[in-house]
């Protein structure tokens, strides 16, 4: 199978993937906070990610090794919904995440989709956006230059909330939009391609057999035969790290990493 030319990290297990991307996490927030004092993350949703949350929040070794106070977490998108809704990605990450770091200094940057609208929902984000990025020049070509973008991938290939065949795929200069899902019958509040596009290192993470499907579609797929929205994922200046673990990566012949037993211990 011909690969696209991303970075493809494959892990024995669930555990030891959750602990490389925590590991990875660390490494790179350190990294931004001792050249530029900030690091700057864009959060996705989804069961694989809530353990990865967990883990950093409460695992003791891995916690410590994290520079909390420093890091602006932002959200690459967001249900049409209230902070409490169960469906809310909000909500998700601070369960996993937030609620376990009250003692820490935490900078959250949430999607207000208890707005009336996901049109204002998603302006509102933009303007957030603009106003952290823009007077700090942490920006690539007029755009927000996120040090990390965590994006999962649905089974018929969407990230964030850019399913196939929505409009949101063909935003060229909006930061944040809402996207109508057709298959949903919902708008959603996304961050676009130019954004996700921007960021220093795109980490999409998936674990379990279920995914094997579509990450061998995906991966196998030529560069010039674009199908899936996650293909449409490139950072400019940066990096695509896919993180799998080996039911994810079942179709596509890879081993685990050598990396992949390294821990904070």
């Amino acid at each position: 199978m011909k690969l696209i030319e991303d970075e493809v990290d494959v892990f024995a297990d669930i555990q030891a993937l959750t602990a490389a991307a925590a590991l990875r996490f660390a490494l790179l927030a350190t990294k931004a906070v001792q050249d530029r004092g900030v690091f700057t993350v864009a959060l996705s949703c989804g069961l694989t990610l809530r353990a990865l949350y967990q883990l950093m929040a409460t695992d003791e070794n891995v916690r410590a090794e994290i520079p909390w106070s420093k890091i602006h977490f932002f959200f690459g998108d967001e249900r049409h919904v209230p902070p409490e809704h169960p469906h809310s990605n909000f909500r998700m990450v601070s369960e996993a995440m937030f609620l376990s770091l009250r003692t820490e200094h935490l900078h959250i940057h949430r999607v207000l989709g208890e707005l009336a609208s996901a049109a204002q929902s998603a302006e509102e984000y933009e303007a957030d956006l603009r106003e952290f990025f823009e007077p700090r020049g942490l920006l690539d070509e007029g755009l927000p230059c996120f040090d990390l973008a965590f994006l999962r991938m649905g089974h018929d290939g969407h990230t964030a909330s850019l399913f196939p065949n929505s409009s949101g795929l063909h935003e060229t200069t909006r930061w944040v939009v809402s996207n109508w899902v057709e298959e949903l019958g919902k708008h959603r509040i996304t961050m676009t391609l130019p954004v996700l596009n921007s960021a220093a290192e795109v980490i999409i993470f998936i674990s379990g057999h279920g995914k094997a499907p579509i990450v061998a579609k995906v991966l196998g797929q030529a560069v010039n035969g674009m199908k899936y929205p996650i293909q449409e994922v490139r950072p400019r200046n940066g990096i695509k790290r896919w993180m799998l673990d080996t039911n994810a990566a079942a179709g596509i012949g890879m081993r685990p990493n050598a990396w992949s037993g390294l821990s904070f211990q």
